[in-house]
């Protein structure tokens, strides 16, 4: 696996913008919420220590990872001074064909969401084989794919402008 050598969380902070004054919207999914609370937490610190204040920071929940693409459409709908949005989500190998389909649908909306409204419309979604690997991933041994999604969004956020 590719983050067995890395941590998610270790970046270099000199290549990261400050973004003051940037909005930005995290959409969370609610299931699996041990892991998505973790991947939040680790977003929101990075971007609030990249200059996004608190209060340009909003936080939306979904039922699930499949309801993220909806969910970010709807925020974006529903606010135009956004600067990116972040979705978050974690979806775990169970024992029928339904991972599968999560995950393209879940994929494949965020990812046409960001296409249709020329913003950053970031990916953070773990499709892990267990939760075990979903928890080193979200705060664990791996470091945070939450803090690497806020990393990402800063850069897209600096890019687009």
């Amino acid at each position: 696996m590719a983050t067995a050598l890395s941590n998610l969380s270790e970046y270099d902070a000199s290549k990261v913008p400050n973004c003051n004054g940037a909005k930005v919207a995290l959409v969370i999914s609610e299931w699996n919420e041990e892991i998505t609370s973790g991947l939040a937490k680790g977003a929101i610190e990075t971007l609030t220590k990249h200059g996004v204040d608190d209060e340009d920071i909003i936080v939306r929940h979904v039922p699930g990872a499949f309801e993220l693409p909806l969910g970010a459409q709807m925020v974006l709908e529903k606010d135009e001074e956004l600067d990116a949005v972040i979705c978050i989500g974690c979806v775990i190998q169970g024992q029928t064909k339904h991972f599968d389909f999560v995950c393209q649908g879940t994929t494949q909306g965020i990812m046409d969401v960001g296409l249709n409204y020329a913003l950053p419309v970031i990916f953070c979604v773990l499709t892990d084989n267990t939760i075990e690997q979903s928890r080193a991933r979200s705060g664990g041994e791996h470091g945070n794919k939450g803090v690497e999604a806020a990393v990402t969004a800063l850069k897209m956020i600096h890019f687009n402008h």
